[in-house]
């Protein structure tokens, strides 16, 4: 009986040399559409489906291989004589290779201007059914959806495509279609507003393998979102520099989420995941001037992240310190030329002015999976009041803004202090407030004066408020929303501290 393959590609990258390869051992190829068209005009045989169902395309294409004598040349099984006979009673022969790829949906949906007719005209019907059929049917029969697998197939043809292949081809079959129907599950979901669908499915593309993971007894990997939006470390471009690591990756992500906070040049380091140093300025050298000076030592050994193009002057000054990263929107062709004396650092570029549009935030936990909005609350949307008898100067609302938006990205525990400008003390992750806040405090030391406390929750009691007071804090700013908040503003008011209530707090574990 000959051997017979079906052909039906939306990429084309390669099918050309693949289908000569074909020809050469023995096989019929069966095609449809475009890809029969371009093996026509490559000067290659090629039957049309309609020759082998008897029946011609309908619907304007919507129908074309969903057909028992192209199903059940995928779905036989050959060693079962039954089989064999129902094939020969209806006149089907087998098809031995299936190479197929589907309709372009998540390339339609990311032109801008996409409409929703368009997204549903390119939803596959009958190439994951096929792909399914065969990548079941993998003891008999082999199915490819990858272009990169080409070269592989071919040369195990002569003597026979090995069963291991065949199964290895069959798992990345289900896994595409799987990923394949999970973009166009979450774009039907958010089309029709579901905020809490009864099942989730995700799908992410692998970016890179990573060398190891948070420790070096692990394995790790980085996938991207299939719809990944620009501005995120996901897109982002590393001009220099060794591979990222996982811990790269992790503290990258969180320099860049607080240094979008920022329009003003801003310069942020982080360190394990917290921000050690945040600077504004009129210049962004004076804004990473200003991030230094806030942790001199923690800076050490951490990850930069600046909203403004790097100049040689700043590059000069980072060049100094040891660096792991540098995240900026660009650099000068002199600030590259200096960073890269350092052969090391990694240099990424990300545009911090894009927005990635608000996502949902994924923590795997044992066996589940906990989700819940990004914190996207920004102090415009609070509902500001001051509740102590003394209301902040300007020079204290511009550093409760600072503190505010830094405090955001902190871990619970938080604190932070600060000035207009800069922060100049950080406690983070602790078990109770005060030992943030003692932290942060013993920081900050001799650059207390016009320093303002952000909290990311409520005061339960008066004695963070005391001890900032005596430390030389002028002003408070924290969410409100505790029954012994009076306390709180009773202290304030003792001690002349202004205390403004946002009614959000920022939780960050």
């Amino acid at each position: 009986m000959k051997r017979r393959a079906l052909v039906s590609v939306s990429n084309k990258e390669g099918i050309i040399p693949f289908v000569e390869g074909l020809v050469k051992e023995g096989f019929e190829v069966v095609s449809t559409g475009g890809t029969k068209k371009a093996i026509q005009e490559a000067g290659i045989p090629v039957t049309g489906i309609q020759d082998v169902t008897g029946f011609p395309e309908i619907l304007e294409g919507r129908v074309k291989t969903l057909h028992p004598n192209i199903h059940g040349g995928l779905l036989a099984m050959r060693d079962k004589d039954d089989h064999k006979a129902q094939l020969e009673e209806h006149n089907i022969t087998p098809i031995d290779v299936v190479v197929v790829n589907l309709y372009p949906f998540q390339q339609t949906i990311a032109k801008p201007g996409s409409t929703f007719e368009d997204a549903i005209e390119n939803i596959d019907i009958g190439g994951p059914s096929m792909l399914r059929a065969a990548a079941k049917n993998h003891k008999y029969v082999t199915v490819v959806v990858d272009p990169q697998d080409y070269d592989t197939v071919l040369a195990e043809l002569k003597d026979g495509v090995t069963a291991e292949t065949r199964r290895r081809l069959a798992a990345k079959v289900f896994r595409h279609t799987a990923s394949y129907d999970a973009v166009i599950a979450e774009y039907l979901t958010e089309a029709t507003g579901e905020e809490s669908p009864e099942t989730l499915t995700v799908t992410y593309e692998k970016k890179q393998s990573l060398r190891y993971g948070e420790n070096p007894h692990q394995k790790a990997t980085f996938y991207k979102k299939p719809l990944a939006k620009d501005g995120s470390i996901a897109t982002a471009v590393q001009l220099h520099g060794k591979e990222l690591s996982y811990n790269n990756i992790n503290d990258a992500d969180a320099a860049l989420a607080i240094v979008k906070e920022f329009t003003e040049p801003a310069c942020v380091a982080v360190k394990h995941m917290n921000p050690c140093g945040v600077g504004t300025g009129e210049t962004i050298e004076q804004a990473y001037d200003k991030a230094y000076e806030a942790d001199p030592v923690s800076i050490f050994g951490g990850i930069i992240a600046l909203n403004k193009e790097v100049d040689k002057e700043t590059a000069l000054k980072m060049k100094e310190i040891f660096l792991e990263i540098i995240i900026a929107p660009a650099f000068t062709e002199e600030a590259l030329e200096v960073l890269k004396e350092k052969k090391n650092l990694r240099l990424l570029t990300v545009d911090t002015t894009k927005a990635e549009g608000k996502e949902a935030s994924l923590t795997s936990i044992h066996g589940g999976l906990l989700v819940q909005d990004e914190d996207t609350f920004s102090f415009d949307e609070a509902d500001i009041s001051v509740p102590t008898k003394r209301e902040p100067t300007e020079e204290e609302w511009s550093a409760l803004k600072l503190a505010w938006k830094v405090v955001k990205h902190v871990k619970s525990n938080a604190i932070v202090l600060a000035n207009d400008q800069m922060t100049v003390g950080v406690g983070a992750g602790q078990m109770n407030r005060v030992g943030a806040a003692a932290i942060a405090l013993e920081q900050a030391s001799e650059r207390m004066e016009g320093a303002v406390m952000g909290s990311d929750a409520f005061f339960p009691m008066g004695d963070t408020v005391e001890a900032a007071a005596k430390a030389g804090v002028r002003a408070i700013i924290q969410p409100g929303g505790s029954i012994r908040d009076q306390e709180s503003i009773d202290m304030a008011d003792r001690y002349d501290i202004a205390m403004v209530f946002t009614g959000v707090r920022h939780f960050k574990h």
